[in-house]
């Protein structure tokens, strides 16, 4: 912040932000705690969320989507492979491509996890927060999300 932009608005607004990336954090971790924790990376743990939330998909559209080299691809989706969370078969309409999918057991197992977090929240909701707090944070939800696609 520079003198010109050092009003109290401002200032309020840093706080506000600052705050809020803590509280963000704290929940974040909370929900994390709810399942089991995995030795997934960063990288496995967005491919493994854009298959399922995506579909199938070749390596080379995973490497385009998540913008890093095919290369670097392969060694993510053989790690998971290696890891049984996700499978390829043969494109039916190329043969010569292979679509990588999610197996069964892991989407079971993305399905549990989900789960166990959206029950942890709800208790979280109900037991902490009043009907009208529940209100104010519907409200914060819709802010929220204009924030996160700033």
């Amino acid at each position: 912040m520079n003198a010109s932009t050092n009003t109290p608005e401002t200032q309020s607004a840093a706080a506000l932000a600052a705050e809020l990336r803590i509280s963000l954090g704290k929940l974040i971790r909370r929900l994390r705690e709810q399942t089991h924790p995995n030795d997934f990376t960063s990288a496995q743990k967005s491919v493994l969320l854009r298959l399922d939330r995506d579909g199938p998909s070749t390596v080379s559209a995973l490497a385009r989507a998540e913008s890093v080299r095919p290369q670097s691809m392969r060694i993510t989706v053989a790690g998971l492979e290696t890891m049984k969370a996700v499978t390829g078969k043969p494109d039916p309409s190329d043969g010569r491509q292979t679509l990588i999918d999610l197996t069964p057991a892991f989407r079971k197992h993305l399905i549990a996890s989900r789960a166990a977090k959206d029950d942890w929240l709800l208790r979280a909701l109900q037991e902490q927060l009043s009907a009208e707090e529940q209100a104010e944070l519907a409200a914060a939800v819709k802010l929220l999300e204009r924030l996160a696609d700033f």
